[in-house]
């Protein structure tokens, strides 16, 4: 999926950014885009096809690090002449948040299981759920912090509205399409830690439903059409 959306959203920059890059008055800045966006794809690639928590956080950071690239692509433009930036500055800042929340529970990961395999941690998720239920909920409860940072969930989803200051194919391709699923993609992936821990799915289930319907009712009263589109994307991901 990332690679076909990643191709179809290159060949659409192509041609986009050829006339963006004249229209903005910087002709030599069509290099740059290309080069942010093959390390994002890059990144990503690396974050779905790690066998472990590690190489998943590397690809984690690095679809951040290319999400404030891109976001702040036109820096020197936008509202008051840095709003562009402003709007790269908070997207880094607010998933910094939630990576702090991913790295607590790889590192309490690690502490209880010995590994950072995703095999080798799922085969003992049950002997640790009869002897030592409460370090999965704190495990899976920091994840979500991450999740939440990622995928423009309550209560840190205020960066993906100001992200669309982007480039149009970086909104496409960063938050619609990959980077925010990223977060999806790991609740996903760890589904056997959530679902040894009850408690934590009661949260993700409040957390999603509340972020679909809370995102969902501020799209109804957007006028800008990209921050129509960026609460709708909130509003899925909540799903």
């Amino acid at each position: 999926v990332v690679s076909c959306v990643g191709t179809l959203i290159h060949i659409y920059s192509i041609g986009y950014m050829h006339e963006d890059v004249q229209h903005q008055g910087d002709p030599s800045r069509y290099r740059r885009f290309f080069i942010f966006l093959n390390l994002f794809i890059a990144a990503m690639m690396i974050l779905v096809s790690a066998d472990n928590f590690l190489m998943l956080f590397v690809g984690w950071e690095g679809v951040g690090l290319c999400s404030f690239l891109l976001i702040g692509f036109w820096f020197e433009k936008g509202e008051g002449g840095w709003g562009n930036a402003r709007a790269g500055k908070k997207a880094f800042i607010v998933n910094r948040i939630g990576d702090f929340g991913l790295l607590i529970a790889i590192f309490t990961i690690f502490w209880t299981f010995g590994t950072l395999n995703f095999e080798a941690v799922f085969e003992q998720v049950p002997a640790i759920a009869a002897s030592q239920p409460l370090v999965l909920v704190v495990i899976t409860l920091f994840m979500l912090l991450g999740v939440t940072g990622k995928s423009a969930q309550l209560p840190l989803f205020v960066w993906l509205p100001d992200a669309m200051a982007g480039p149009t194919p970086v909104s496409a391709l960063i938050h619609a399409a990959t980077m925010v699923t990223a977060g999806v993609y790991l609740m996903t992936r760890s589904q056997a830690l959530y679902l040894a821990a009850p408690q934590s799915q009661t949260i993700v289930m409040w957390v999603g439903a509340i972020t679909a319907i809370f995102a969902a009712l501020i799209a109804v009263g957007q006028f800008d059409i990209k921050k129509v589109l960026a609460y709708s994307t909130i509003s899925q991901l909540g799903f």
